[in-house]
């Protein structure tokens, strides 16, 4: 717990990037007092709310339909030659209404980030700024130049797509995932190089959308970051529904075809389809901008070096968000801002605990974890026991015909504190919640466990993973 003298009303605070880590941050400076500008140069909300989060899962929304139809034949739901005479026939998604709907979303929630922060009395500026020095900042707007003196700095400055040399976008047929949304056709056959989150979502999403997907993972599985029970699961998911895995392969180059695109794997074979998508990683918004010579020290990786209150080490420079490296979640960027904020302006702070956070993966079914995976705890040596419960033995889960996902925690075998958690289900996002409480609080497997839940509900599997790790003692 950091506690510092309160400043002046007249502290004033400039934020580099309109993000989740910058706006919450200007929501906070302005409650303690402080006279805060935005420098944001493409709009409100920036990469999570423009081109990301709010982008891909308004797509996803769409594909997990298409999915829950696709399942609606178990449910006793007819279609095709079997509907009535007057229903429609079955169902088929038209790309270009998608992404109209992505981007309209997308603009009108920046929209309403701009218009909240300006009634607060944030001021807004468009354009890009860069530092010079550590109190000052410079931004290109379409006014000119100005400069904004401050008492306070916060970077919260996102990444970009990482490019390859030998596969450079072009926007039409070799994409980053931020041009995916100018698509107006599903693609008929869509390579996704890279098998981590953003290429896992977009491979599962695009398959559910009815694109013929092959999926280029250059590891032994597809999210290997990802609890391995977990990743096993959903590629056996992706390999199920007819979706072509190339596992242990890189993609070294992608170029144009007189009608789609032709990938040359590193075994020498090469795929050929009519859109490829690299995810292959991000690299921060770092350079350029004058850190260095504002003594903001910087990792190998290029990402901005900061404590656990978010400072640099530049006195009065703070930063946020994914140019941190710290978790590149929407989540903890904003948490970061607060925290920064709070702690450069006086107010009581606590340090942020990566342990506590949750993350969610929006694969159908979805990947949701929290607290220490089981590689943490195997490699810090920590005693621990396990549980883990099939999702298919849930009731709510036979009725809804859910067959594919499973509950797991860790605790501590002795006092049965639960040390983390793994949801893989529909809305994992929403039901590893209370995993999460007990992980912040501390609380132990008789604690869930003694908790009601709904019978039928898919939460009640908690509870009973819980009771199946009840202490036993000699």
């Amino acid at each position: 717990m950091s506690i510092e003298t309160p400043p002046q009303k007249s502290s004033r605070v400039v934020i580099l990037g309109g993000g989740p880590g910058g706006y919450e941050a200007a929501l906070v400076a302005h409650r303690l007092g402080a006279d805060v500008t935005v420098v944001e140069r493409n709009g409100l909300g920036g990469a999570a709310v423009l081109t990301d989060v709010v982008p891909s899962k308004t797509l996803i929304a769409t594909a997990e339909w298409m999915t829950n139809a696709e399942q609606g034949a178990e449910l006793g739901v007819r279609r095709g030659e079997s509907r009535p005479a007057d229903v429609a026939s079955e169902h088929f998604v038209d790309l270009s209404v998608v992404n109209a709907r992505v981007r309209s979303l997308a603009t009108a929630q920046s929209a309403d980030i701009r218009s909240r922060l300006e009634r607060e009395g944030v001021r807004v500026v468009i354009g890009e700024g860069r530092l010079d020095g550590p109190s000052t900042v410079v931004v290109d707007g379409e006014d000119g130049t100005e400069r904004l003196d401050a008492h306070v700095v916060l970077l919260a400055l996102g990444t970009t797509p990482r490019v390859l040399p030998t596969a450079v976008p072009d926007g039409e047929r070799i994409l980053t995932w931020t041009q995916l949304y100018n698509l107006e056709e599903i693609p008929d056959h869509l390579i996704v190089v890279g098998s981590g989150v953003t290429g896992a979502e977009f491979a599962g999403a695009y398959h559910a959308l009815g694109a013929d997907v092959t999926l280029v993972s250059s590891r032994d599985r597809v999210l290997p970051g990802e609890d391995a029970d977990a990743a096993e699961l959903i590629e056996g998911v992706f390999r199920s529904r007819g979706m072509r895995v190339e596992s242990r392969m890189r993609a070294e180059a992608a170029e144009r075809t007189a009608d789609g695109v032709a990938v040359t794997l590193s075994d020498g074979r090469v795929i050929e389809g009519s859109h490829v998508l690299f995810a292959v990683g991000s690299i921060p918004s770092t350079d350029g901008i004058g850190l260095a010579e504002a003594g903001v020290e910087l990792t190998e990786s290029g990402h901005v070096r900061v404590d656990r209150v978010s400072r640099t080490t530049a006195r009065g420079v703070y930063a946020a968000g994914d140019c941190t490296g710290v978790l590149p979640l929407a989540s903890v960027a904003a948490m970061q801002g607060r925290v920064a904020m709070s702690h450069a302006l006086g107010d009581a702070v606590s340090p942020i605990k990566t342990r506590n956070v949750a993350a969610n993966i929006f694969t159908a079914p979805e990947i949701a974890t929290v607290g220490y995976s089981e590689k943490q705890l195997q490699e810090d040596g920590a005693k621990y026991v396990t549980a883990t419960l099939p999702l298919a033995r849930n009731p709510r889960a036979k009725m809804q015909e859910m067959h594919d996902g499973f509950v797991k925690l860790f605790a501590h075998p002795d006092a049965g504190i639960v040390l983390g958690g793994v949801i893989v289900a529909p809305r994992a996002s929403e039901l590893i919640f209370p995993i999460t409480l007990a992980v912040s609080h501390r609380l132990t497997v008789d604690d869930v466990a003694d908790s009601f839940t709904i019978y039928p509900s898919l939460s009640g599997s908690i509870a009973e993973v819980a009771r199946m790790l009840h202490p036993r003692h000699p």
